[in-house]
């Protein structure tokens, strides 16, 4: 474990910071512990002052999502409504991240003292001082704006640790979506627990996001923030470390230069 903390520390995690976890663990290579191992090198280097955080989505969850097409593909309407039927409902305390997120973000979600956001479709959890109140906030209609852990990851001045994950999964980017001026709507539906045993499904209009665009935003980031950019290995794994002020910033004028 030494060794990977010794990774983050090359990298520019401090003690005492709030820092967003996006992981191949795969990547990494063969860790004591293995997932467990790697939340307790994280968790060393900030310290008993920082705050580690997971994005624990569950897109299978929403019916606008691309795994939810994928998996309604080709299916009469009977198949459809059975899919919709077998789909178990979110409960923030026990639905697990989606394996699309990475064992690491199951790991977090799972470590005692883990608080978790209720967004059925694209949850956050977090250890440390700062979880209940980076997860206390997360409206229906607001994904991953300003009204979103996302948000309060800007706040408290967040880093973002990119392991062997590609730009087009940064998470904290679609914030700068959210700044547009008039981002385009569309509408959403998730399968939720109602807190009796039961399932019902809520519907919402918020705004349309993407990532097809986020490759090329990177790149102007990594160009115009490269002193505040931390490249290294974490592992055997390459890795960067920003703060998510400046990603959410220089995504914004990028997006704004394309009139988007």
């Amino acid at each position: 474990m030494a060794e990977l903390v010794d990774d983050l520390r090359a990298l520019g995690v401090r003690e005492g910071g709030t820092l967003l976890v996006q992981a191949s663990l795969r990547s990494v290579g063969p860790v004591a512990g293995r997932s467990a191992g790697i939340v307790a090198a994280l968790r060393e280097a900030l310290g008993r002052e920082g705050t580690l955080v997971a994005y624990t989505a569950t897109p299978e969850n929403s019916e606008t999502s691309l795994l939810y097409r994928r998996a309604v593909a080709g299916l009469d309407a009977a198949g459809v409504r059975a899919h919709r039927a077998r789909m178990a409902p979110f409960d923030r305390d026990r639905t697990p991240a989606s394996p699309t997120m990475g064992r690491l973000s199951e790991e977090i979600r799972t470590t005692e003292g883990a608080l978790r956001s209720g967004h059925p479709q694209t949850s956050f959890a977090a250890l440390g001082p700062l979880a209940g109140w980076l997860t206390e906030r997360h409206d229906l209609d607001c994904h991953l704006g300003e009204r979103s852990p996302v948000q309060r990851l800007l706040e408290a001045d967040a880093r973002v640790l990119l392991v062997d994950v590609p730009w087009s999964c940064c998470t904290v980017f679609h914030l700068a979506e959210y700044g547009r001026p008039d981002p385009p709507a569309q509408r959403y539906g998730c399968v939720v627990a109602d807190g009796a045993g039961a399932r019902r499904w809520v519907r919402f209009t918020a705004p349309g996001v993407t990532t097809e665009h986020f490759e090329a935003a990177a790149g102007e980031f990594l160009d115009a923030c490269r002193d505040e950019i931390g490249a290294g290995h974490f592992g055997k794994a390459p890795s960067f470390l920003f703060p998510v002020r400046a990603a959410v910033g220089s995504v914004s004028k990028w997006l704004a230069a394309q009139g988007s």
